[in-house]
């Protein structure tokens, strides 16, 4: 397949995707609330699984914010980190590697856990990447990831998309598709899990004007990453125009406005012989001390 016949069946450049991490890592720690602020319900919900995972991979950990949280919580002995961006790996401490999660270098029936903490989300294949999650951990093993859903920034969305019709008469992407709650499920099954729930929160975060969001969207590193994203930078009346329709359109009585941020959460286990097995379709039969095995 050559270069540009790849990126035409692929979304996200992945290229992109590394340089934007690189660029953020240095100052990550000033743009991190909702790394943090996921980052602690990942935690709580393992917390809430009465069993040990000894060895856990921590798959696309950014600057370690799972790491500080989970301090030995699910009865972790060995927490491996991993990312796509060197420089992020860097600012880790203890057991880490540098790998992209398109192309896992993990053995089969190694790993007790996998959490994920909003890196899934740039994955081009993502049944592809699950069905090598699936066949890395465990028979039993869990799978715990974040991702952010389709509902994210749509603020932000539809500002720009009508700013640009505007100022240019038409319009293109200007924001990353994300994944959509009604086909997670699915996509768990597809990759051969057993026991797969999705299910999904929404986060509303107040910015004092809509140019902070942009920036802070830059400091995350979670700007735009598709192969058919302008390469150049967005015109300033662009921004400048979407800015007022953003403020227009939804911000409050004090010139706040809110910027949408939809958190998708999956949770499921590598299938294995003795395993509880959902009750069919209707029964309303489903033993939660038996999911949640001890």
């Amino acid at each position: 397949m050559s270069k540009k016949e790849q990126n035409e069946a692929e979304i996200f450049d992945r290229g992109a995707v590394r340089l934007h991490r690189d660029r953020a890592a240095e100052n990550l720690s000033e743009f991190e609330f909702l790394l943090n602020e996921v980052a602690e319900t990942l935690a709580d919900r393992l917390s809430d699984i009465r069993r040990a995972f000894p060895v856990a991979l921590d798959l696309g950990c950014h600057t370690g914010q799972l790491a500080n949280v989970l301090a030995g919580r699910g009865g972790i002995e060995a927490l491996i980190q991993c990312d796509v961006s060197e420089a992020m790996i860097r600012q880790t401490s203890g057991l880490n590697f540098l790998a992209d999660e398109e192309y896992l270098p993990v053995g089969e029936d190694v790993l007790d856990l996998v959490i994920s903490n909003l890196s899934l989300h740039w994955v081009n294949d993502l049944p592809g990447a699950l069905i090598q999650l699936r066949r890395a951990l465990k028979p039993d093993g869990l799978l715990l990831a974040a991702l952010f859903g389709g509902e994210t920034l749509r603020e932000l969305r539809q500002a720009l998309v009508t700013a640009e019709s505007e100022v240019s008469g038409g319009a293109r992407p200007r924001i990353s598709p994300f994944a959509d709650i009604r086909d997670a499920g699915s996509l768990l099954q597809r990759a051969g899990f057993a026991l797969p729930v999705a299910d999904t929160d929404v986060l509303t975060v107040s910015y004092e004007n809509p140019l902070k969001l942009m920036l802070d969207l830059r400091g995350m590193g979670e700007q735009m990453a598709t192969h058919n994203r302008q390469k150049t930078f967005t015109r300033r009346s662009i921004l400048l125009r979407a800015a007022e329709i953003y403020q227009d359109m939804f911000g409050d009585a004090d010139g706040r406005v809110p910027a949408t941020f939809e958190v998708i959460t999956l949770t499921a286990w590598a299938p294995a012989p003795n395993q509880q097995q959902p009750s069919r379709r209707g029964s309303g039969d489903v033993n939660l001390e038996d999911v949640f095995k001890p």
